[in-house]
């Protein structure tokens, strides 16, 4: 499959295995390391120090370090893992929702950088480049050979700085040369639409502007459909990786009016935080439906799971992916920073989603164009080689299909959701009864 990137995540997209992102220090400090874990670390030098010193060519040992903490690291869990300072950097420029760039969603095809869309009002756009342009030098460097992460971090840097594209532009007789000035580039991780009489809201990721988003959606919405016209929201929360845990919270709460959102189990037994609701539905009590699918991962779990469990939404799709896991992110010096699992989250009703997933109460299976039929395109926690196993997971584990069709026409999950809100069609499982709702006792 083509791989798809855009510019506010650097060359580091985040995938399924997304993480939920908590920021501090440790809760607690870590017993000290008995005798034979000193005799292995021992071990570690002798063989990093012959390694340095007899390796057939020079190798790089920062490099050698690096490697060594992520094995360590990667062989707990697949979200555990050390970020050096640039990966760092990346990591914080993912949760910020916005960098200094050109503001294009781009792709690799043909060993060349090809242009998905201009995001609008952008530098990008404001010069000229339009969909479908293919980047073939950038600052006058040839683009082939350089992979997707290398042209991105290139294209991106300090704001009101130049950058010279040359592209190759259908129907143009010679390559096209564009200067575009950086800026200050806001990626709204909310995308909303009115169909007809629904208020149709896609949440793409979970980053520090991912609430405030969901609240601008929201009341634009209302001003475009009269509340007695208005038959409820779809929340689409499909190929949606995770992201924070204090959005996920905070969009749960949007919908919900009282109750238990999430709650956190570390190590220690006693080290539990619980996430409650505060008073108010910013929806005003409409219809709700919620959309996964296998791509629904961390944080967008966390919220179909907590409007599931207060049956406040009805959940449509397929199984999601199953990451019930939290990371903490660690300073470390010279501004790298520490990955590392140190709890599990659980759904108001005290279920652990953790290689599990959040099964849809009405399930619909979306159907593979033609040149996805025969491929995997499922996606499951449960499938991660090393994954924590859950404590509700058995051997169907979690995940499904990762898949959403460019075109709303041929969305069947979509169409069953805006069906049941204008009572066109009618399922048991909507709506959901509150009355219903299974709390944790």
């Amino acid at each position: 499959m083509v791989r798809k990137l855009s510019l506010l995540f650097a060359g580091a997209l985040m995938g399924a295995s997304a993480m939920s992102l908590v920021y501090g220090a440790p809760s607690s400090t870590a017993n000290a390391a008995g005798s034979e874990t000193y005799k292995q670390l021992a071990i570690f030098g002798d063989i990093f120090e012959r390694v340095r010193a007899q390796y057939v060519t020079p190798p790089d040992e920062k490099a050698l370090v690096e490697n060594a903490i992520n094995g360590m690291l990667t062989s707990l869990d697949p979200h555990s893992s050390y970020m050096n300072a640039e990966a760092a950097k990346d990591m914080r420029v993912q949760t910020k929702g916005e960098f200094g760039g050109l503001g294009i969603e781009v792709t690799m095809e043909n060993e060349l950088v090809k242009v998905i869309t201009p995001i609008d009002d952008t530098p990008a756009a404001k010069a000229g480049v339009r969909a479908g342009d293919y980047i073939s030098e950038i600052d006058g460097e040839e683009v082939r050979g350089l992979s997707l992460n290398d042209a991105v971090e290139k294209m991106r840097g300090l704001v009101n700085t130049p950058i010279k594209l040359t592209i190759l532009r259908e129907g143009a007789d010679k390559p096209v040369e564009i200067t575009v000035v950086r800026d200050i580039i806001k990626v709204k991780a909310v995308k909303y639409r009115v169909e007809e009489d629904v208020g149709y809201i896609k949440i793409t990721s979970f980053t520090e502007k991912t609430y405030d988003d969901l609240e601008e959606a929201i009341g634009k919405i209302k001003d475009q459909i009269p509340a007695d016209k208005l038959k409820g929201y779809v929340l689409d929360l499909r190929l949606n990786p995770g992201g924070l845990l204090d959005q996920a919270v905070s969009v749960s709460d949007t919908f919900l009016d009282r109750g238990e959102i999430v709650s956190t189990r570390g190590r220690d037994p006693k080290d539990i935080s619980r996430f409650d609701a505060r008073p108010g539905d910013d929806i005003d009590g409409k219809p709700l439906i919620v959309l996964v699918n296998g791509g629904s991962a961390s944080a967008s779990e966390i919220v179909a799971g907590a409007l599931q469990d207060h049956r406040r939404a009805t959940v449509v799709g397929t199984t999601s992916f199953g990451k019930g896991s939290v990371q903490t992110i660690i300073p470390l010096s010279e501004n790298g920073a520490l990955r590392l699992t140190t709890a599990l989250y659980y759904t108001p009703a005290g279920k652990s989603i953790q290689g599990k997933g959040i099964a849809p109460d009405i399930k619909v299976e979306q159907p593979l164009p033609e040149d996805l039929e025969g491929r995997d395109v499922t996606r499951g926690e449960s499938d991660l080689r090393g994954h924590i196993k859950g404590v509700e997971e058995d051997d169907e584990g979690s995940g499904s299909a990762a898949y959403v069709p460019p075109d709303p026409k041929d969305d069947v999950q979509l169409a069953l959701a805006l069906d049941l809100l204008r009572g066109v069609k009618s399922d048991p499982a909507f709506p959901p009864n509150p009355d219903r709702a299974v709390m944790n006792q």
